[in-house]
Order: C-alpha cells, then sequence, then structure tokens
C-alpha cells in the first residue's frame, strides 16, 4: 500500500464532512405556534381515538413514528418528505414491510429489525414515498408490543395508514388557516 495515497483518500474522505452552508435562519413565533398547535390537535386526535375507543381492544392506534411524522406534516411543511402521498404511503408501505419481515424472521430479531427498515427505506425510494418516520413504523412492526404482532398485516391499515390519514386531515386544515402557510405543496 502507498502511504501517501492512502493519506489522500482518507483526507478527501473527511473533506466531505466539511460544511458548505449555513444553518437555516430561525422561524418566525407564528411558524411556531402553528406548528404546536398543528402537532397538538393532529396527535390529540390519533390520540383520543386510541385511549377511548381502542384502550380495551387489541387494536392500536399510537405509533412513536406519528410523534416524527408530526414534526415534518406540522413543522416542516414544505420538506418533500412532508407531502401527503409521502406521509401516507411512506407508513403503509413500511408496515407491510415490516410486518413481514417479522413473520419470516421472527426467531433471528436482529435480521428482521434490519432487513425491516432498510428494504423500508428502499422500496420508499423506489416509489417516491420516502417519509423518514416510515422507517420507526417498520421497525416497530418487528419489536412492538404482542398487541402490534397481533394485528398482522392489519397494522398497515390501523394504526398506520388510518393515524397517518387522520394526522394529514388535521394538517390540511390547520396549515391553511394562516395566510403565510400552504400545505400541500404536492399530492401525488
Amino acid at each position: 500500500m502507498n502511504n501517501n495515497k492512502d493519506k489522500k483518500i482518507f483526507s478527501e474522505y473527511f473533506s466531505k464532512m466539511k460544511t458548505t452552508s449555513k444553518s437555516p435562519p430561525m422561524v418566525s413565533f407564528s411558524e411556531i405556534l402553528w406548528s404546536w398547535i398543528g402537532a397538538f390537535l393532529g396527535i390529540a386526535a390519533v390520540s383520543f381515538i386510541h385511549y377511548n375507543i381502542l384502550d380495551k381492544t387489541d387494536l392500536v392506534m399510537v405509533i412513536g413514528s406519528f410523534g416524527a411524522s408530526a414534526v415534518l406534516i406540522y413543522g416542516a411543511i414544505k420538506s418533500p418528505l412532508a407531502q401527503p402521498r409521502n406521509l401516507v404511503g411512506g407508513h403503509i408501505i413500511s408496515a407491510i414491510i415490516g410486518v413481514t419481515c417479522y413473520k419470516l424472521f421472527h426467531s433471528q430479531m436482529w435480521l428482521a429489525s434490519s432487513l425491516a427498515v432498510a428494504t423500508a427505506i428502499a422500496v420508499m425510494h423506489a416509489t417516491k414515498t420516502l417519509h423518514p418516520p416510515g422507517g420507526a413504523t417498520s421497525l416497530i412492526a418487528v419489536i412492538g408490543s404482542q398487541k402490534i404482532h397481533n394485528l398482522g398485516y392489519l397494522y398497515a391499515l390501523m394504526p398506520a395508514g388510518l393515524g397517518a390519514l387522520i394526522m394529514l386531515a388535521v394538517a390540511l386544515l390547520v396549515n391553511n388557516i394562516p395566510r403565510s402557510r400552504r400545505y400541500p405543496d404536492f399530492w401525488v
């Protein structure tokens, strides 16, 4: 091995980690307030159904990945990752993949977990539905509680699909109240 060549490769690799721009400016108080209101109402709607309607059943409505979706669809509404196609499609596709990985590889949880997330990312990319919380939705299908596992593929419809649709309805209502906000940028 050529020591100078190795140093150059090493230097080039780490030089990619230097920043090329500044962090974005702080958002306005109005933007912060509307993001808070949207997130509160979206999670409240899903949580209310979970704790007041489904609580005595084996069904689930609240999953952790919805918290991350709330950040995107109420706090970063211009992001391509926050658009309806990505929100709904990302959760449903990832849920199906997660359930499949759990069913096929539940005896090897490390494998089921890593296959679920990696495959969800690849399929979301391929279907133009990339939504980062979808990775968590696929992982929850694998590592979730017995209630989650008992749902099987119903997990893709409820909580993943229906919960995403409820949060989308709130996003459409709240994000379009102030004149300074408009949601969505695109549907499909």
